[in-house]
């Protein structure tokens, strides 16, 4: 495979037509462009707080950009397609789940009609697809109304436009058969593309056993690897795309890669050479890298960044010479597309009782940024507002909440996010924050199983610490083997340490309940018992002890 890769900054400008490479094609060869995002989440509307900005590098101005907004996506990809013969649009996952109202409220519906208008083609399938299980992703990709809410709009859904793809996501029991197809080929002048489209294979430990209930999540590389060797024997293609819903954790900007670490890294590592770029996911940062000789990118999320590759094909090889890649800010500067604004509304307005209801108040912005220990203010919002919704007699009075911080989606802002005054919540700003609807689940675990559960932090490729109610605290040692990290002496209820032996009742919500993120001591809890949806208990709480005061994260502690 013959392939030079020039890495290209696509800076931030208005005048995104300047950006495209020269409309004059060369000889013998095809020119392709490929927009690209990912973890769009169904943020139909402009994302706000740091959700909604891009740090800029000195060289570009320094400080932040506001970005994101569908209707200046859409602006966007119309602006950089100017001039293009050849164009597509794709994306690498969870467009949809974990998404702000607008577009939960109806089941994501809003945002696969969304992906239509701007005329996405191609994505992989991501985690967040799986939220509502495997039937209810078949029904994004093949319409029809949902099969116990309906048609909430009034009309029907006609489904996802797009093809979504799922290489390594099989049904069990059927041998070899996929969810969804593994890849689409397209062709340019007559040269095939092969596009392949990845999940990550740790699936099953982010979602819900409901979510992935029937299906196998296979190696991302041997998976591709073993497409490729198909593709190119029994297909004649000889230039591969692969869409996969897994990432890095890069240093640098939005548009740069002076480091990358992460699972990604060691997927591209043990893939084929013959596959030509890799577009990315999952993790929520931009980055634009080359790894093992090839391009590696991401597009952030929230509809913040979009992903332009300028490629070269050659029709005497059938495959890519050259390959241009640049991260654009969606900023939100551009004429806003007018199709997008009337699918808000249209939306917007058939929610907008809930959407604006003033639930409560608070006295400064609570964020999710997590301390150097892994604690929040926002995390200790929520664990204290679960800790007080289940604690009952009828549910055994539960003494602590633990609450995974990939459960927090978004901050809550002093400022005014719409019509409401500053310092006034909205029931959807409330969402935004806690939108899975999870279940809160009290149960009983040892003193012991809550030293292991603490362990477990740790004991994963990205470690996800806790985030606990008042009362509860520890220390950990960043410098100490996983699995001795925390000292027992240390973890405390209201300043006397836990009893190994002894029995507490806890607050989790149900995936944890069910041993997501990893944490499968907790499936051994017993007398397991269900509570109120936590976006409820949340809502009360911040109803109840308004104006709620900025906490102060001081429960989770570092060795000195």
């Amino acid at each position: 495979m013959a392939m030079v890769v020039a890495m290209v900054p696509v800076l931030n400008a208005p005048a995104q037509e300047e950006q495209s490479p020269t409309k004059a094609l060369k000889k013998g060869k095809v020119q392709l462009q490929i927009l690209s995002l990912n973890d769009f989440h169904g943020n139909l509307e402009p994302p706000s707080g740091s959700s909604g900005r891009i740090t800029l590098p000195d060289d570009e101005g320094g400080g932040t950009v506001d970005a994101g907004g569908a209707q200046y996506l859409a602006t966007h990809l119309d602006l950089l397609r100017e001039g293009q013969d050849h164009s597509i649009f794709v994306a690498a996952g969870d467009l949809i789940g974990a998404s702000p109202l607008l577009s939960a409220l109806f089941h994501d519906e809003p945002t696969i009609e969304a992906m239509n208008l701007m005329d996405l083609k191609i994505s992989s399938v991501g985690n967040h697809e799986f939220d509502e299980g495997s039937k209810e992703l078949l029904r994004m990709q093949r319409g029809k109304c949902h099969p116990d809410d309906g048609c909430l709009d009034g009309d029907g859904f006609e489904g996802a436009d797009f093809q979504y793809l799922s290489a390594n996501v099989f049904k069990k029991g059927k041998k070899n058969k996929t969810l969804l197809p593994a890849y689409k080929i397209r062709k340019y002048e007559g040269i095939k593309v092969a596009f392949i489209g990845l999940t990550l294979e740790g699936t099953p430990d982010i979602v819900t056993p409901t979510g992935v209930a029937g299906l196998n999540f296979r190696d991302e590389a041997n998976t591709t690897n073993k497409l490729v060797k198909k593709l190119k024997t029994k297909k004649g293609v000889k230039a591969f795309v692969v869409l996969i819903h897994e990432g890095g954790f890069p240093t640098g900007f939005y548009d740069e890669c002076p480091g990358i670490s992460g699972p990604i890294v060691d997927i591209v590592e043990r893939t084929s050479p013959q596959v030509d770029m890799f577009i990315s996911g999952h993790t929520h940062t931009a980055y634009n890298c080359v790894i093992d000789d090839r391009p590696v990118t991401s597009a952030s999320s929230f509809g913040r960044i979009v992903t332009e590759y300028n490629a070269e094909l050659d029709k005497g090889t059938k495959d890519f010479s050259s390959i241009e890649v640049g991260n654009v800010i969606v900023t939100r500067d551009v004429e806003e597309d007018a199709s997008i604004l009337s699918l808000v509304a249209k939306y917007a307005e058939l929610s907008e009782e809930l959407r604006n209801e003033v639930i409560g108040s608070i006295d400064g912005d609570i964020v999710r940024a997590a301390n150097a220990a892994g604690e929040s203010p926002l995390g200790d919002l929520i664990a204290d507002a679960q800790l007080e919704s289940t604690s009952t007699e009828a549910l055994g009075n539960p003494v602590v909440a633990f609450m995974n911080p990939g459960g927090i989606r978004a901050d809550l802002t002093y400022a005014a996010a719409k019509e409401e005054a500053d310092g006034e919540v909205t029931y959807e700003e409330a969402f935004t924050v806690q939108p899975f609807s999870n279940v809160l689940t009290v149960l009983t675990i040892t003193g012991a199983q809550i030293e292991e559960l603490l362990e477990q932090q740790w004991d994963q490729d990205v470690p996800k610490v806790l985030q606990v109610s008042e009362g509860f605290t520890y220390a950990w040692d960043p410098d100490a083997p996983a699995g001795d990290r925390v000292d027992p002496a240390s973890i405390m209820l209201n300043g006397v340490v836990i009893d190994p032996l002894a029995e507490y009742r806890v607050t989790v919500n149900n995936f944890l309940a069910e041993g997501g993120d990893g944490f499968a001591v907790l499936t051994e809890g017993t007398n397991s018992q269900g509570a109120d949806i936590d976006v409820d208990a949340f809502v009360d709480y911040i109803g109840a002890h308004s104006p709620v005061p900025v906490p102060v994260p001081d429960r989770i502690m570092l060795v000195p």
